[in-house]
């Protein structure tokens, strides 16, 4: 079976849905993967091949190529079909990516569309593009937005909140929850597991954090929507031995900086900047509680590592973080926008090995049982069997 991808990004661009595409294809030997997405870098080949993925990028290598996608990738998948016959077409996200694959398929009705909506945003994020203005965005952008919800023969969302955001977007199709997996063997087999306890010490050291001192993880885009801010001014309120480890970068992270020297917690706040993957799980290890305080949330796969390297983790009940946070079984929720809240949920599992450890227990096994990406990857290859075209659309041998 020949599919044909679209997505708005590809690797060396990585996020949750890049990595779900790579993870899914790589264990799908019995398919072909073609996929197109913008170039946006002018040092990126237009087409070569990664791992089971063959990608053709379009575009001049700007950024302006991610609105062009709809025309370019649209040539390129009416070009790259006339001798490939795709069967399936696979759009990652409703954005650019998902606006083209919809002008696929409504130029080749007969080829079924699968739609993975994999958005961490809110909607009305969506509405920057018009300045914030609400009348110019339901005019100019959400009819685009709501297209592939209405073209698609078969939806999967990564969470439960995203499942019913589709049909709040018109969806009228089947909907199923895939979520995005956590590479376990990876996990387990990184050497960042196997730290001796003498390594942690000078890890500890090596960031001026003392051996008796309670660490707090967070690994984050430095954007509004994952509430660092508020993380900061909870540890504010918590006692001086309790340091927190920032791990990634963003816009806000000169307003972050900031707001920890107003606080007078520089000292205890470390800004870690962009941690490569393998790397992060050496800053979980030496953790004891992970925490991210999401304004809005498609799934939370950072909350899923922490779970299965084994720190207890607090979220917030938003978005796609219920599937997995079970409060008080597998983590804690800790309210929205709310500081104290946060500073609380921390005291409450650092003054309670116990509670530590069976949280620590509970959230690593569920990891294991549901966010598997091998048991993903058979729930995939379920769908893509079942929306097979008939053979008559098949080329001849």
């Amino acid at each position: 079976m020949r599919i044909l991808i679209f997505s708005t990004a590809y690797f060396p661009f990585i996020g949750g849905a890049e990595v779900a595409v790579d993870e899914i294809t790589k264990r799908l030997t019995e398919y072909d993967f073609d996929l197109i997405t913008a170039k946006i870098k002018p040092n990126l080949p237009s087409q070569e091949s990664y791992n089971r993925v063959n990608i053709y990028r379009v575009g001049f290598g700007a950024k302006i190529d991610k609105f062009l996608l709809p025309i370019l990738g649209l040539i390129k998948a009416i070009k790259l079909n006339k001798r490939r016959n795709y069967q399936i077409i696979w759009a990652i996200m409703a954005s650019q990516a998902g606006v083209t694959a919809s002008f696929f398929k409504i130029i080749y009705p007969n080829k079924k569309m699968i739609l993975n909506i994999q958005e961490g945003d809110p909607e009305s994020y969506l509405q920057r593009y018009v300045l914030g203005i609400k009348f110019l965005y339901k005019i100019f952008i959400r009819p685009w937005h709501i297209l592939p919800f209405k073209k698609a023969d078969y939806i999967t969302a990564i969470s439960d909140y995203l499942r019913k955001r589709a049909i709040r977007s018109g969806a009228k199709c089947p909907i199923k929850r895939v979520p995005n997996g956590v590479n376990l063997t990876k996990i387990l087999d990184s050497d960042s597991l196997k730290l001796s306890e003498s390594y942690c010490e000078k890890l500890k050291k090596k960031l001026k954090i003392k051996p008796e001192d309670k660490i707090v993880i967070t690994t984050s885009r430095l954007v509004k929507k994952n509430g660092i801010e508020d993380l900061i001014k909870a540890i504010s309120i918590l006692p001086k031995d309790i340091k927190c480890l920032i791990a990634g970068d963003g816009p806000d992270r000169i307003k972050l900086e900031n707001l920890a020297k107003q606080l007078k917690v520089e000292d205890r706040i470390f800004f870690l900047g962009q941690i490569n993957h393998s790397e992060v799980f050496k800053y979980l290890k030496i953790s004891d509680v992970f925490v991210r305080p999401s304004l809005s949330e498609g799934l939370g796969n950072s909350f899923l590592e922490a779970m299965a390297v084994g720190i207890p983790v607090i979220g917030t009940p938003v978005g796609g973080i219920p599937d997995f946070l079970k409060d008080g079984k597998t983590g804690f929720f800790c309210k929205v926008r709310d500081s104290f809240s946060i500073a609380e949920k921390i005291a409450k599992i650092l003054k309670d090995e116990k509670l530590k450890n069976r949280l620590c227990e509970n959230a690593k096994e569920l990891v294991f049982k549901n966010y598997n990406w091998d048991n993903i990857a058979k729930q995939m290859d379920e769908i893509f069997r079942m929306l097979d075209v008939p053979s008559s659309y098949l080329p001849p041998l």
